[in-house]
C-alpha cells in the first residue's frame, strides 16, 4: 500500500463512500460503499447489495464499476479513481485490476479478506499487466464505526 498524504478530495469523495454503505446496512447488507470518480466528477457509485438481490457478486465496488463503464461507454477506466470504506477483496481486487483504474482509496483494511495489501495484493502484482496506486486508511475511523454499529445490532 502507498503512503501519501490524504487530501481533501480524498475525504470529500470517501464520504460520498460512507453515505452508500449507510444505505446498504439499511436494507440488511454489510454496509460497504464505494464511488468511481473521473476528471473530478462521480461517474459510478455502488454499496453491498448482495443480501438484497440474493446474487454473490453484488458487492459495492463491482456496481459502481458497472456504473462508471455505462457513463464512460466502456469497461476500461483509465484515470479513474475508486473510493471505497472497505479494502477490496479479491474478487473486487480483480474487477478493479481489468478495469484499468488507475487508484484506489479505501476506508477501513480487511485483515481476513484484503486484496490491496492487508492479505494479498492484487493490486500492486508486478506479473499483472496493470498495477493500481492504493491509498488505505482514508476516514478509517469513520467506515470501521459504521461497520461495527452494523454487526452490534445483530448479535
Amino acid at each position: 500500500m502507498t503512503r501519501r498524504a490524504i487530501f481533501p478530495k480524498d475525504e470529500y469523495f470517501m464520504r460520498m463512500a460512507l453515505r452508500e454503505a449507510v444505505a446498504a446496512g439499511e436494507h440488511g447488507d454489510v454496509p460497504v460503499g464505494a464511488v468511481v470518480v473521473h476528471d473530478g466528477d462521480i461517474i459510478g457509485t455502488g454499496r453491498n447489495e448482495r443480501e438484497l438481490h440474493g446474487d454473490p457478486t453484488a458487492h459495492a465496488e463491482l456496481l459502481a464499476l458497472r456504473t462508471a463503464a455505462l457513463t464512460l461507454g466502456g469497461w476500461r477506466l483509465p484515470g479513474a479513481v475508486l473510493y471505497v470504506t472497505l479494502e477490496p477483496c479479491p474478487m473486487c481486487a480483480g474487477a478493479i485490476q481489468q478495469a484499468r483504474v488507475a487508484r484506489v482509496v479505501y476506508g477501513a483494511p480487511d485483515q481476513k479478506l484484503g486484496a490491496a495489501g492487508s492479505v494479498i495484493n492484487i493490486l500492486g502484482d508486478p506479473r499483472l499487466f496493470h498495477r493500481t496506486e492504493v491509498q488505505g486508511g482514508v476516514l478509517a475511523t469513520e467506515a470501521l464505526a459504521v461497520l461495527q454499529r452494523f454487526f452490534d445490532e445483530r448479535r
